[in-house]
């Protein structure tokens, strides 16, 4: 993939994610702040804790910080998702996941 065609795909999946909170705080009781500064999205939940979501351009992945640990996701043209690197999953399935256990109820996310 190059560089351009990453960079295409990578803020196509920093947009789907600010959607998805917009759409959860419209939706939900829930209380995402989320906020986005370059490459990188930080939401933050209610009492403090926080996932963060950035592009590490050089290595054409995009990684997931989250209380429960640190995922890298390359893109897999053959399925066209961001999958991890060690397990295989799908970055909207751990994003929900993850920010599910934060905010303490099912939060959904989605590819635009």
């Amino acid at each position: 993939m190059t560089d351009l065609e990453y960079m295409d795909r990578a803020e196509a999946l920093l947009l789907a994610l600010e959607q998805g909170c917009d759409r959860i705080n419209e939706e939900t009781d829930c209380d995402l702040d989320s906020q986005r500064s370059g490459g990188m999205v930080t939401i933050a939940f209610e009492g403090g804790s926080q996932i963060i979501v950035n592009l590490q351009k050089p290595l054409q992945e995009v990684w997931l910080a989250a209380r429960s640990g640190g995922y890298h996701y390359r893109f897999d043209a053959a399925s066209g998702c961001w999958l991890d690197t060690k397990a295989g999953s799908e970055f909207f399935a751990d994003l929900a996941r993850c920010a599910s256990e934060q905010a303490g109820q099912a939060l959904r996310f989605v590819p635009v």
